[in-house]
């Protein structure tokens, strides 16, 4: 396994994401956040500072990837095929929530930083590479629209659970998890709806054929 000192900044950067946002509950997302990471990793501060030369937002992007590679660690193909759809979100969902409990300052301060205007497009490609992650984990392969509307709702769930996260002082985060649960129901209900009309063996209207029985109605 490669050394922290001896990595490159890439590998750097998704390293030490971890404890940067550990030190950004006290720090904020800064280059004091980075430099107390890398003492505690053994790296020169100055050359971690280099790893995030976007600053703030490099230091979020690669919190949440190194949360999106020990979710899919911890996610392995035959996990996944034990589980329903709805599981299968569901968990993957929590497993996000779970990683980032004691860390709500930072995930508190991460999102207001990526709600400021010059932040938003990022923001938007961060929530939706996690969104797609998560569908991919959990078996989605569809091709047509439906990639793209499973995508923006899970993404649009994700960022309002953790918008409840943060601020929940609930027991065990029982309220994030009510509130996730309400959603995801929400969703499947939708789905299943949605499927039925869809659904090429569900005869479809005709107008000619209502016009002809407004005509000649049946006796």
């Amino acid at each position: 396994m490669v050394s922290p000192a001896e990595m490159t900044l890439d590998e750097l950067r998704l390293a030490l994401a971890p404890a940067v946002a550990e030190a950004a509950v006290f720090d904020g997302w800064s280059e004091a956040a980075v430099r107390s990471a890398a003492g505690l990793a053994g790296v020169n501060g100055d050359v971690a500072v280099l790893a995030y030369p976007g600053g703030a937002m490099d230091m979020i992007a690669a919190w949440i990837a190194s949360v999106d590679a020990a979710m899919a660690t911890a996610f392995p193909p035959e996990r996944i095929a034990a589980m329903k759809v709805r599981e299968r979100i569901g968990a993957l969902v929590r497993f996000r929530l779970d990683h980032m409990v004691g860390s709500e300052e930072a995930l508190r301060r991460a999102l207001a930083i990526m709600a400021m205007p010059q932040n938003a497009p990022r923001a938007v490609a961060l929530g939706w590479h996690s969104a797609d992650a998560m569908w991919r984990l959990a078996g989605d392969t569809a091709t047509d629209y439906n990639h793209y509307t499973k995508r923006a709702i899970l993404g649009s769930i994700y960022a309002a659970t953790l918008a409840v996260f943060v601020g929940d002082e609930s027991a065990g985060k029982a309220e994030t998890h009510a509130f996730l649960d309400r959603r995801i129901d929400g969703v499947m209900q939708f789905e299943r709806v949605k499927a039925r009309w869809l659904s090429p063996q569900r005869e479809s209207f005709s107008v000619t054929r209502f016009l002809g029985r407004l005509r000649y109605p049946a006796r």
